[in-house]
């Protein structure tokens, strides 16, 4: 892999000094939206409720975080002001409205955003999670594979980091049906893998991958067999890659990153594991804020000692070659690959 001169910036952006990725995501829109609609007997979560919690999360947790994860719905709008302008911004793309067909689920973008938009903004990466399962109808899988490679498109032409999270889910064969943002009940790792394996390849332009466990997070028990699992996902994905917690508890997904640390993952990327303790006691404003500053701050440090400790920089992936990565121009094409702009 070649790093042009924004992708370059923006991976260094969303990383510490020694290239780890302590990432925070509170571009979460159901899991936030819903519990607060039920509490309230709304058919609608209130814009501010959500937008506060969200405001919450940047102002406690941005400290400990390399770069955090916002949404243009409520996070943006509600905290861009209080987010330290020395962490990374990362942007997130798809609607949370996706569209359930008979043969499998298909992604959007949230109307009147793009690459384009994100990048004039001043985001510093570009996150899109597609919904994807390999055994959907072929239609349907063309349909994700054709989304996905015009975001990657649109991140090479302006020049700006692709962050893809890809989620399985149940088609209407299986059992555990859901909607919810949850990870799937007896997900295959084989769909997981193969999953990492279509999207590695070039023509996605994938510069990170945000990566679910391969196995239910509850079954991370520190086995051969289950880092056997990881260290696969690691090969196939063939690029820096973080972990998402996709609702798992704290020892949960700790258990997780000690296996996709083992595997060569360069840190995480997380939110409910991180937050979602704190949000029950909803609507106790003071409560929330109060358990962020100190369970969920206390986390984040520890996973953050952690990924310390045993994930791999990003920069020395051996995607990038012998030297790691760096970027050199070659010649003149540089100058003219920046016309576009």
């Amino acid at each position: 892999m070649e790093l042009t001169p924004g992708k370059l910036w923006g991976l260094r952006r969303m990383a510490d000094a020694n290239g780890i990725f302590k990432m925070t995501a509170t571009d979460q829109r159901p899991p936030i939206k819903n519990p607060i609609k039920t509490h309230l007997g709304l058919d609608e979560a209130p814009w501010a409720e959500v937008a506060r919690f969200k405001g919450l999360l940047v102002e406690t947790l941005q400290a400990q975080s390399t770069a955090m994860l916002l949404d243009p719905h409520f996070a943006i709008p509600y905290a861009m002001d209080v987010l330290d302008p020395q962490k990374g911004l990362i942007v997130t793309l798809e609607d949370s409205i996706f569209t359930e067909t008979p043969g499998g689920r298909l992604s959007s973008n949230i109307d009147d955003w793009s690459v384009a938009k994100i990048k004039r903004m001043g985001g510093d990466a570009v996150k899109v999670l597609a919904w994807y399962r390999p055994d959907a109808d072929a239609d349907v899988v063309r349909k994700q594979h054709d989304y996905v490679k015009r975001i990657g498109e649109d991140c090479a032409t302006y020049d700006i980091p692709f962050l893809l999270e890809m989620l399985v889910y149940p088609l209407a064969k299986d059992a555990h049906q859901t909607r919810d943002y949850v990870e799937m009940k007896g997900k295959k790792s084989d769909d997981v893998l193969a999953t990492v394996e279509e999207y590695a390849k070039p023509d996605y332009g994938v510069d990170v991958f945000k990566l679910e466990s391969p196995v239910n997070a509850e079954d991370a028990d520190g086995s051969a067999a289950v880092q056997a699992i990881f260290d696969e996902m690691g090969r196939l994905a063939g690029r820096p890659w973080v972990m998402l917690s996709a609702g798992a508890g704290k020892p949960e997904f700790r258990k997780v990153l000690e296996h996709a640390f083992a595997a060569g993952a360069s840190g995480f990327l997380a939110g409910r594991a991180i937050w979602l303790d704190a949000f029950e006691n909803y609507p106790d404003w003071a409560k929330i804020e109060a358990d962020l500053r100190a369970g969920g701050a206390a986390y984040m440090a520890d996973i953050s000692r952690l990924a310390d400790e045993q994930a791999a920089a990003w920069s020395g992936h051996a995607c990038y070659g012998e030297g790691g990565a760096t970027f050199k121009p070659a010649d003149a094409s540089f100058r003219h690959s920046y016309d576009a702009f």
